[in-house]
């Protein structure tokens, strides 16, 4: 944004909740705590939870992050990602003497355990989800031979399966609520027998950013979501901005706002993905208020309060808040 630049929205409204989930928040103290543990370097198998901004500041504190576990120097220590890995990967790292920690995130875990359950039990698994994700790698490499991956709903008509009343369904967490049940509607339909986990595998924290940026985006102009491109949940926060009437943009951080984005714009509603730290959202608010924003207000549509456990391998003997 040019420097000269000092009109801008009266008002700022912030989305409650946004930000780092359970998940990301215990993915994220866990590379912290075993580089305190352990001491510099550790090894992190992809990035740890999909934001560049944390990657760097892990990165300035020893973390290194590789592609694939074959790149960690055997005996190493290596931490598994929030999104979780296939079962493969374990026994890859496992060959190599690798000192695992894994950092998936209890949410993740419970939809693979969904999917070794429904292979054991002979069903063909549909799961929906967005190809190439790690998420969904490591979901799909916990019974690859059962579980076929479709997008949209307009692929279930094309699905054909050994035996249509044998047929279960799992979700990657971090989809569009909205979308997603369009696509569960048009498998009950072909497959009126499909069976699913007792509880929705969409997370919490996905569910109630969009519940949060519906609302917001009712009242204002302009949503700028901040997360990193290859988040998916934050990709889908703007998607139901748009469809709920605001214009909307996902950026990495407050340097990336556009001066057309603000033509015309009387509020501006900002929320972030579930990997964006809070820091950049403040950063995001300096801006508007150095531009002349006085009305800095908060939507609240749902309160947050879950936590996850550290790894074992990591955990303190004595509580520190952080667990």
């Amino acid at each position: 944004m040019p420097s000269t630049a000092t009109a801008g929205p009266r008002r700022v409204l912030l989305a409650a909740p946004r930000g780092y989930c359970a998940g990301v928040d215990r993915a994220v103290h866990t590379v912290e705590r075993a580089l305190e543990v352990h001491g510099a370097p550790v090894y992190v198998r992809k990035e740890i939870v999909h934001n560049k901004h944390v990657v760097e500041e892990l990165s300035k504190r020893g973390a290194i992050f590789v592609d694939q576990e074959g790149e960690v120097p055997e005996g190493a220590i290596v931490v598994f990602s929030a999104h979780g890995v296939a079962p493969a990967v374990h026994d890859n790292a496992a060959a190599r003497g690798l000192r695992t920690i894994d950092a998936t995130c209890p949410l993740v875990t419970k939809v693979h355990v969904s999917a070794r359950r429904f292979a054991a039990e002979g069903y063909t698994i549909v799961m929906v989800g967005h190809a190439g994700h790690e998420e969904v790698e490591g979901t799909m490499g916990e019974a690859p031979d059962s579980i076929v991956l479709i997008e949209t709903a307009e692929e279930v008509a094309g699905l054909d399966v050994p035996d249509p009343d044998k047929v279960a369904f799992i979700t990657q967490t971090t989809l569009s609520v909205d979308e997603t049940a369009a696509v569960i509607d048009a498998l009950r339909a072909k497959f009126p027998s499909i069976v699913s986990s007792k509880s929705d595998d969409i997370c919490y924290a996905t569910t109630n950013r969009q519940i949060a940026v519906k609302q917001l985006a009712r009242e204002c102009d302009l949503v700028l979501v901040i997360g990193s491109t290859n988040s998916s949940n934050s990709n889908r926060l703007v998607e139901v901005a748009r469809e709920h009437g605001a214009d909307s943009h996902l950026i990495d951080n407050h340097t990336q706002v556009e001066e057309a984005w603000l033509e015309g714009v009387e509020t501006v509603g900002i929320t972030s993905g579930a990997s964006a730290p809070e820091e950049l959202v403040e950063r995001l608010v300096a801006l508007f208020r150095d531009r002349g924003a006085e009305d800095v207000g908060e939507l609240r549509t749902v309160h947050e309060d879950v936590r996850f456990m550290l790894p074992k391998e990591i955990r303190p003997e004595t509580p520190t808040g952080r667990g």
